[in-house]
């Protein structure tokens, strides 16, 4: 069994259960590397990531680089002898930083890989309709995401989940591969192998304001799967009555009617559905521009449509 100098790479809160179990578990974790602290909320006040937040209650030593390739950083990341880097949504790596450990860099994968490489890949396997995901270990290379496969488990996508839901379970799922990827590593057992590029590949791009639109032409499937793969961040969006509105949670109703796409009908109490091209959205929580989340009672009884 061979003894391990872990450097571990994280930033949100996804990447904390990771290196718990890695602490719990008695691995020697030298540092930890992640984003520099922030201005955050009304105040701007200097907020710290997660996983600062783990490592500093572990009373291990916090490297916070803006620029991943200074000399300074990389003689810094020498000095404590590492012999392997473990990633968990941390931002790109430069050749200097993941070729560095003897044994190597591994980075956990919220997709099976290949399927779903890129920024986004729970987003976008919901989006996409998806019954299945799951996560990855595998050991980085130049191009993202395409690595030699450790390990892989799968999960369930259930009809009714929201990206959040779906990234609450990953996120542990993902801890329980970190570990047993870093076990097999320190028993010196483990597969290599080669991701398998002879089928059509999907992608997971970074998503931005403008591809959380809802496209009301779209059937009713697709609108549903769309909303609740940004559900509740980024949070997919439409305008009702010139105002922006975030919609979280909805039901979907397939079923004739001649109303156009977008176009919606309330009662003024109980619903508010927007016409798709083969049905309808049925929305239960939403958020109005300048308006906190609410349900779509509350929201109705404060709002004349």
């Amino acid at each position: 069994m061979q003894d391990l100098r872990i450097i571990y790479m994280g930033t949100p809160d996804f990447a904390v259960p990771s290196l718990e179990i890695l602490i719990e578990n008695n691995f020697n974790v030298v540092a930890v590397i992640t984003a520099p602290d922030r201005p955050k909320g009304r105040g701007q006040q200097l907020a710290t990531s997660p996983v600062k937040d783990c490592a500093v209650k572990h009373n291990i030593p916090v490297l916070q680089p803006t620029n991943l390739k200074s000399p300074e950083f990389i003689e810094e990341l020498k000095s404590y002898n590492a012999n392997l880097q473990i990633v968990v949504a941390f931002r790109m790596l430069p050749e200097v930083v993941w070729n560095m450990p003897e044994i190597g860099t591994f980075n956990l994968h919220a997709s099976l890989l290949p399927q779903y490489r890129g920024a986004a890949p729970i987003n976008w396997a919901i989006i996409n309709g998806e019954k299945e995901t799951g996560v990855t270990t595998f050991f980085l290379k130049h191009e993202i995401d395409t690595g030699k496969i450790i390990f892989q488990e799968k999960e369930t996508i259930r009809n009714e989940d929201t990206v959040g839901d779906l990234y609450a379970r990953l996120m542990e799922k993902g801890a329980g591969l970190v570990l047993k990827t870093t076990q097999a590593i320190a028993n010196e057992d483990y597969p290599q192998i080669a991701q398998n590029e002879d089928q059509e590949l999907k992608h997971a791009p970074k998503i931005f304001r403008e591809t959380c639109e809802i496209d009301w032409s779209q059937p009713t499937e697709k609108v549903y799967d769309f909303i609740r793969g940004l559900s509740p961040y980024p949070a997919a969006w439409t305008t009702l009555n010139g105002k922006n509105l975030k919609i979280y949670i909805t039901k979907p109703v397939v079923k004739p009617h001649s109303k156009n796409a977008g176009e919606y009908s309330t009662d003024g109490k109980s619903y508010l559905h927007f016409a798709t091209n083969n049905g309808f959205i049925d929305v239960k929580e939403l958020q109005l521009e300048g308006k906190k989340r609410m349900e779509i009672e509350e929201f109705l009884r404060g709002n004349k449509l």
